[in-house]
């Protein structure tokens, strides 16, 4: 919008108090903004930090010469908006002009967070503009240097906050696609929305993994491999990074490190891991995120091997900073500062935690409802000589740069006229193609499906077939589910099968289960909807996680009537299905999003080939997690003790029929440090166009330390219409092929081991050595 409210008369007003105690700036009147235009140059004696065309660490540097230790120790902190509606504390409400002065001038928050269902009062896209503007407004025009917040939201599936947003599906959804143009196109529609209502910081990509069915947090992740999940992760942040939107936004790829393998599948429980596996595996899906271009990072909550990562120097600075190069800001998870001495125990008191966190590396912290506590306990730090004023001075630096760098000194605010248009609805398309991409076809029994044209009764059954709540999972408008009482827009699997069935075709919505049954008799498919209630972190934990009861018993009955039965299943993660397996479809669906109901009926009726692949591995029945497809050898021999999966990671079936021609490797023999190239053909040689996705994988003869029978190394996702060829080039870093060598201590840095390496792509293999 236009910058012409920013004064150009303060700065000369700023010079005079630029070095002052903030008690002494206060008795200076400031009546306007102060930032330059944009299309103006700063006064030539005015403060650098206010010139839009000085260098970034210019501007950095003269603006931290002005602030207080204060003012500093403020930007470190992020504070809820609660903080800052109603009374102050958990009304909510509308914004209270006296919340905002203790916040963001007595203690100079540098950051605002809208925690899931954290809104304004009425939930659409113009007020939460009008919101997020006037806390920005009053950060700009009341406080003394006039700084600019971070605004932060979790839009983990769009705009998922906000009321009337397309909702996306969830990662584990588009995990299925193996599709990263499908993840970087849904990440740049969720930053544009995000922008339109004024926000500038989406804590997304997770880019942990999902080996613990249990775990809460399953669905929030891309899968079980690290290849796929840090590819994935990076095209998500390139989305969110390089949106066209109406402003810039910044990625925070989380919850680094290892927060994903909790000891008992129970979120944010402690993990005990080797240094290898942290190394190797647990740590590798975040490096792709942050080299694509990730502004920040935020830190795991959990411990692991009894460290709590948010105090976590090796993490945080050693592996993130010194190892990877990070040069932007972390941020701890919520309130996980002060739990390093109200839970883990780590800390005597509240200064002393904040002084581990800080000096580990953490910039910013999370801690919602502390804004005086968290400034006057850094302060104490520095007092005590726990915290020095450089550490300070680096961490709000990075936050200031950040705030530089996205441009919230030239353009603060939206135009909250223009956000109902930008959000309402956007990109529909889109999520509906990214939902059908995400559709893991498992079963397909006697050519079940498609549905053929033919078929003059469908029956629709089971709980979830006409809930867009459960569809759309948790994070959606509140942080658990959709909140009581508030209607989703969006496409219900029934209603997507009632759209795409023919004229002639009657769809009939079972009332209950007996009635189910009675109408399958006479019916030429049973459709039946399973899955799970929405929920979100550690609301989501099951101990086990398998289809309830009453549905494998409905599903159990449908198969009885001896028609023709297809399952679909609408969850988070893969459950046990018991006495609902074996029917002649089964369609994964996962939690599709709003525009779900449509993508289960695009592949249904054949108007959409299923191309999803499963990101994870499907048990048979609960009690074997974690499971993962890397599961390394042993001499374990006892009943299910090896992978032994329903459905394998990487499985899923397709309308049409693929053949993998041929592969081959560029050089017989590479370097340890070099990269290997492949070739690898594929075919379409059925009747119909579809999507092939084609994973390469590495096994070795032997190694030095264990190695599990194949991991992927690169993948792609290929067009072909029928009869036609491709020959696709993939490249395998000779990153992906390290491991950590050395005794169990791992002490060792990662390495590619010389020898014999088998690469596989179908039932094709190439192999070479490396020398």
């Amino acid at each position: 919008m236009p910058l012409s409210y920013w004064s150009a008369a303060v700065p000369a007003r700023l010079r005079a108090a630029g070095r002052r105690s903030r008690s002494a700036a206060a008795l200076v009147t400031v009546t306007a903004c102060v930032a330059t235009l944009a299309s103006a140059p700063a006064e030539s004696d005015g403060p650098a930090y206010l010139d839009a065309s000085a260098p970034v660490a210019q501007r950095v540097d003269d603006l931290l010469r002005r602030m207080t230790l204060e003012e500093k120790a403020g930007q470190m902190d992020q504070i809820a908006v609660v903080r800052m509606q109603g009374d102050c504390e958990w009304s909510g409400g509308a914004l209270a002009t006296s919340c905002m002065k203790t916040v963001l001038d007595d203690y100079a928050a540098g950051s605002v967070v809208s925690g899931g269902g954290m809104g304004p009062p009425r939930n659409t896209p113009r007020a939460w503009a009008g919101m997020v503007n006037a806390v920005q407004r009053y950060a700009v025009e009341k406080t003394r240097l006039h700084i600019p917040v971070l605004y932060g939201v979790d839009a983990v599936h769009g705009h998922n906050n906000v009321l009337g947003a397309t909702v996306f599906p969830h990662q584990i959804g588009l995990g299925a696609t193996w599709d990263p143009g499908i993840v970087r196109d849904s990440a740049a529609a969720t930053a544009r929305a995000v922008a339109a209502t004024g926000i500038d910081w989406n804590f997304s990509p997770v880019a942990d993994l999902a080996r613990d069915a249990r775990w809460g947090r399953y669905y929030e992740t891309y899968g079980e491999d690290p290849l796929l999940t840090g590819a994935l992760a990076a095209a998500a942040t390139r989305g969110i990074e390089g949106a066209d939107g109406a402003k810039e936004v910044a990625a925070s790829v989380k919850h680094f490190g290892g927060y994903s393998e909790p000891s008992n599948g129970h979120d944010r429980v402690p993990a005990d891991v080797s240094v290898r596996h942290l190394q190797d595996t647990l740590l590798a899906p975040y490096r792709p995120a942050i080299e694509a271009g990730a502004r920040t990072v935020m830190v795991n909550s959990g411990a692991v091997n009894g460290i709590p990562v948010t105090s976590s120097r090796y993490l945080l600075t050693e592996v993130l900073r010194d190892q990877w190069g990070f040069r932007g800001v972390t941020v701890s998870d919520w309130e996980d500062v002060r739990a390093l001495w109200t839970k883990y125990k780590i800390a005597s008191d509240y200064p002393e935690a904040i002084a581990l966190a800080v000096n580990a590396g953490v910039d910013m912290a999370m801690e919602p409802y502390h804004a005086r506590e968290f400034t006057e306990g850094l302060l104490t730090a520095v007092r005590r000589g726990l915290v020095g004023e450089r550490r300070i001075d680096q961490a709000a630096g990075r936050i200031l740069r950040l705030k530089f760098e996205l441009g919230l000194f030239e353009k603060p605010y939206a135009d909250a006229d223009e956000a109902d248009a930008a959000v309402l609805g956007a990109d529909k398309d889109l999520a509906r193609r990214a939902a059908t991409a995400s559709q893991v076809l498992l079963r397909n029994e006697g050519g079940v499906l498609p549905v053929p044209a033919s078929a003059r009764k469908i029956v629709v059954a089971g709980a979830y077939a006409d809930d867009i709540d459960s569809q759309s999972g948790g994070w959606t408008v509140g942080w658990q589910r959709v909140p009581e009482g508030v209607d989703l827009p969006g496409t219900t699997v029934l209603e997507g099968i009632r759209a795409a069935a023919p004229d002639r075709t009657d769809v009939v919505s079972a009332r209950s289960a007996k009635d189910a049954v009675r109408q399958a008799k006479g019916a030429d498919l049973t459709v039946v909807v399973v899955g799970e209630k929405a929920a979100a972190e550690g609301g989501a934990d099951t101990p086990r996680p398998e289809l309830s009861a009453g549905q494998q018993s409905l599903v159990k009955s449908l198969k009885s009537s001896g028609r023709p039965v297809v399952v679909v299943v609408i969850a988070g993660r893969p459950l046990a299905l018991g006495d609902a397996a074996g029917t002649d479809g089964l369609l994964m669906s996962w939690l599709p999003g709003s525009e779900g109901g449509h993508a289960v009926a695009d592949v249904l009726f054949g108007s959409a080939d299923p191309s999803g692949r499963l990101p994870v591995s499907w048990p048979k029945r609960i009690g074997n997690e974690p499971m993962s497809y890397q599961q390394l050898p042993g001499t374990n021999a006892g009943a299910e003790s090896a992978y032994d999966p329903a459905y394998g990671f990487g499985a899923g079936l397709s309308y049409t029929r693929f053949a993998f021609d041929s592969l081959g490797v560029a050089k017989d023999a590479v370097a340890p440090g070099e990269p290997v190239r492949l070739r690898v053909k594929v075919s379409n040689t059925g009747r119909r166009e579809g999507d092939l996705v084609v994973p390469v994988y590495v096994s070795r003869p032997s190694s030095d330390v264990l190695a599990p029978p194949r991991r992927l190394t690169a993948f792609t996702r290929v067009h072909l219409r029928p009869g036609q060829s491709r020959t696709v080039a993939l490249t395998v870093p000779a990153r992906v092929l390290a491991v950590t060598p050395g005794d169990i201590d791992g002490a060792g840095a990662p390495r590619v081991e010389r020898g014999t390496y088998t690469f596989t792509a179908g039932g094709r293999k190439a192999g070479l050595t490396v020398r």
